[in-house]
Order: structure tokens, then C-alpha cells, then sequence
């Protein structure tokens, strides 16, 4: 039993051997038929030189899976953004004669305050009037302003870019005459926001995109005649913001979609040239849902200006072109350099419908103060910069 035991060991480890070996011959056999059919699909390799370097091939520019930018594309995302506001607009029996005198909207805004907006990106007012021709005086208003939609080619001579409809004014003769006004812009290629044909239009944000940025626009009104004159989901009209709940959703879900918000809003209490509490109050809610800069208009005459976490509101821009004489203006510019906002001012007057840049060193500086003492730990310098002071 015990030799037959061993005979059958050793054939097994005979067995094993033989196994092993027959499997290195195999696998030998198989990875140079491997080898040979790469081979035959890649062609002989090719032999180096002696002593010659082996160099990695790196895919050429502009192959990769982002192509880089070219050098204009870089410089004009590094330049600052400039966004360029004025106030109230009102293509008035004043303003109209001053651009027949001048021939054009020369005679209307002079060469500096015109170079000013030609420097900006973008170019916001507000439009106190309806472009149209229909509708009805609304009654029980003093005032009521209405313009033949061709004039809107003034709009474009002055290179206004975007216009706020929230007012107390783009009503004044119904909504035929809104829906009209939104349309001659629309098809005049001017944006529009704060009114439309119902509340989804009239709450809309316009999203620009400029320099690689996207900078979007809000309107409001806190000053209409009456509560008709607020859009509803079926008629038209403006938003407004006495209730601020729709305005601060729509702060909110429109700064998911851009890089800078602006929200211009009317305001405040005719030749008031203080801010009312609540001016205050919102201006700081709409920058905690996420506003980056608030502008105001409707009091007539300029407001000061304050800084709420960083970020600028600035109460009342006051009347840009409108009636006969207009004794303090300005235009604002804001650069923003992707982080920052610097405000500057541009102060202005008219006269006969025609608004000039102050150029007497002496009445700007008086500008410069005035505006000062109505704000709001804010100084402005010498230059016109707006700067915001540390708390006390």
C-alpha cells in the first residue's frame, strides 16, 4: 500500500511538472502573437538613432478641450465694466425746441455730457412718458405726457441702451399707450423693464451681456396714481414694490443668472431732497436679496447717496432732460472691475431744454459738497469719486 502510495505521488508531481511546463510554453507563444499582431496593425516600429532622444508628443494649442483666449478677448474681460445712469427723461415742448435749435440731440445734451455716455457700456434712464398715439388722458392728473412713437429716434441719438417703465407716467394715457411704448421700444432694439403686457413681463429682468458679464436690470415703482396701474396676471401694468415681496423674489432668482444686478427703482417725494425712511428700508432689503447697486428716481431733484454692506444705493438721480430748467443734474457712472463698484459723478444744469456738464471749477466743487452733505457716510472728492467713509 505504502509503494503504491508513492508510485502514485510521483506521478502526480510528474504529472504537475509537466503541467508547468507546457503552460510558460504557452504563454511565451501567446504574448509574442500578441506583439506580432500589434505589430501588424502599427506597422514595424521604427528604430532610434543611437544616442538620439525620445521626444513626447504634446497636442497642439488650441486642440485641447477648452481653446485658449486670444489677447483681445483677455484684455476686454480684464477691463473694468462701466454702466452709465442719468434720471428722469422727458422728451418735453422744452427739450423738443432745443432739438430743433441745435439740429439734433446736440441741442439737447452738450459734447461732455454725451462723451461721458458714449464711455459706458451700457446706458440707463428713466422713461417718464409712453411712446404712442392712443389712448386717453388719465384723468384727475395734473400732468399727463405722451410722444409720437417715431421720436424714440432721440432715444438713440442719446445712446440710451435700457429704460425703466416703472413710474408714474408710463401710464398716463392707458395701457394701449404702455403696450404701445413697449413695442416701438422692442422693435427700436432699446430694452425695457419694470411694465408689460402682465405681471410676468412687467417683473421680467433684461440679462446683458457685456465684456463676458452678465449684468442684469430690475424696475419698480412705489409711486403710481392708483392701484390699477400695478400689473396683474392678465392685464397690463408695472411692477410695483409698496408690498416688496414680488420685486425681492425676483432680486433673489435673478442673481442666480448674473454676475452684477442693478435695480432701479421710483421713489421717494417730489423736491424732497431727502430720502424717505422706507426709501432707506428697501434699498437695504433689495441688497440683502442680492441687489449690487440700487438707483432711484421720481422726487425731481437730486438725493445723496449711502453704502449698505458694501454696496451703493443711491436715493434720487434727479431730472436728466426734461422741462425748461433743471438747476442741479448729473450723470453717474459705476465701474465695476468684477468686485468692486466705483461710483463717479458728472454734475450737470439746464436751461431751455438743453442740459450741459458744469465745467466751472468752482461749481463743482460746490456739486461735490452739496451732494456730500445729503448723504450718507459718503464723501466725494475733489474728482467727483464717490467714497464711502468707515462707520464712526
Amino acid at each position: 500500500m505504502k509503494q503504491k502510495k508513492w508510485i502514485l505521488t510521483a506521478a502526480a508531481v510528474f504529472g504537475l511538472l509537466l503541467a508547468v511546463i507546457a503552460s510558460v510554453a504557452l504563454w511565451q507563444g501567446l504574448g509574442h502573437g500578441y506583439e506580432s499582431a500589434m505589430d501588424m496593425q502599427t506597422g514595424p516600429k521604427e528604430e532610434k538613432e543611437p544616442g538620439a532622444e525620445e521626444v513626447k508628443e504634446t497636442p497642439e494649442a488650441g486642440t485641447g478641450a477648452r481653446e485658449s483666449l486670444s489677447e483681445e478677448q483677455i484684455q476686454e474681460a480684464s477691463e473694468p465694466l462701466r454702466l452709465v445712469f442719468a434720471g428722469d427723461v422727458l422728451l418735453s415742448d422744452h427739450v423738443l425746441a432745443a432739438y430743433g435749435r441745435g439740429g439734433g440731440i446736440r441741442g439737447v445734451v452738450d459734447d461732455g455730457l454725451q462723451a461721458v455716455i458714449d464711455s459706458g457700456d451700457i446706458f440707463m434712464v428713466n422713461q417718464e412718458f409712453p411712446f404712442s398715439d392712443r389712448g386717453t388722458a388719465a384723468a384727475d392728473k395734473q400732468y399727463t405726457f405722451r410722444l409720437p412713437p417715431e421720436k424714440v429716434s432721440m432715444f438713440h441719438e442719446l445712446g440710451i441702451d435700457i429704460v425703466s417703465l416703472a413710474n408714474n407716467h408710463a401710464m398716463d394715457f392707458g395701457r394701449e399707450a404702455l403696450l404701445d411704448t413697449c413695442d416701438t421700444l422692442d422693435k427700436a432694439g432699446i430694452y425695457r423693464v419694470g411694465a408689460g403686457k402682465n405681471l410676468d413681463e412687467a417683473k421680467k429682468a433684461e440679462i446683458l451681456t457685456v465684456k463676458g458679464k452678465k449684468i442684469g436690470f430690475l424696475g419698480a415703482s412705489r409711486v403710481i396714481p392708483e392701484g390699477s396701474w400695478g400689473a396683474t396676471s392678465s392685464t397690463a401694468g408695472m411692477l410695483t414694490t409698496y408690498d416688496p415681496a414680488v420685486l425681492l423674489e425676483e432680486i433673489e432668482k435673478t442673481k442666480q443668472e448674473c454676475d452684477y444686478l442693478v435695480v432701479y427703482v421710483h421713489w421717494g417725494i417730489e423736491r424732497h431732497d431727502r430720502p424717505e425712511e422706507y426709501q432707506r428700508t428697501l434699498g437695504q432689503q433689495y441688497i440683502d436679496a442680492g441687489a449690487d447697486l440700487v438707483i432711484g428716481s421720481h422726487p425731481h431733484v437730486l438725493q445723496g447717496i449711502e453704502y449698505y454692506k458694501g454696496k451703493p444705493i443711491v436715493y434720487s438721480l434727479g431730472n436728466f432732460v426734461f422741462g425748461s430748467s433743471i438747476p442741479k443734474s448729473m450723470l453717474l457712472t459705476a465701474d465695476w472691475d468684477g468686485e468692486n463698484t466705483t461710483l463717479h459723478l458728472v454734475p450737470a444744469t439746464s436751461s431751455a431744454g438743453y442740459t450741459t456738464a458744469l465745467t466751472e471749477e468752482g461749481k463743482k466743487q460746490e456739486f461735490f459738497q452739496y451732494i456730500s452733505d445729503l448723504s450718507y457716510g459718503v464723501f466725494i472728492s475733489s474728482e467727483g469719486e464717490v467714497e464711502p467713509q468707515p462707520a464712526q
